[in-house]
């Protein structure tokens, strides 16, 4: 709890000196819903790179893909690639402005569409009358 107070306090005077504000303009109950849905994906990721390394063989196929987002706002594109990086086997190593290029550690099809949903459902979480 200190830590939190410290830390608002060394924001409320860095805001003093250089002014920059960030926007939040994020739906509440939107997000509070997204991020019950985004465990529910890293708990899932989780059992399938558990499977992945506990398999003798391990079946790796990793590939680089690019990932197109759609958000409007810098704070909806960090909580989008930071979705992707948390989810195991996932991580986001470059960002452009049309998308993230990302790394799978066992690419499957189907990840694309889970990506998209995920794009999708990130872009919902933003609030009427972005930049």
């Amino acid at each position: 709890m200190a830590s939190v107070l410290l830390i608002m306090v060394i924001l409320w005077r860095m805001d003093k000196v250089d002014g920059d504000h960030v926007h939040i303009r994020l739906n509440p109950m939107r997000f509070i819903g997204y991020i019950i849905w985004l465990f529910g994906q890293i708990a899932k990721a989780n059992l399938a790179v558990t499977r992945v390394i506990l398999t003798p063989l391990m079946p790796i196929r990793q590939k680089l893909l690019v990932v197109q987002q759609s958000q409007t706002t810098d704070l909806a594109k960090v909580i989008f690639a930071n979705s992707i990086t948390l989810t195991p086997g996932t991580i986001s190593i470059e960002t452009e402005e049309s998308g993230f290029l990302v790394h799978a550690l066992s690419y499957r099809p189907e990840d694309d569409a889970s990506l998209a949903d995920m794009n999708r459902r990130v872009t919902a979480v933003e609030t009427e009358g972005q930049k």
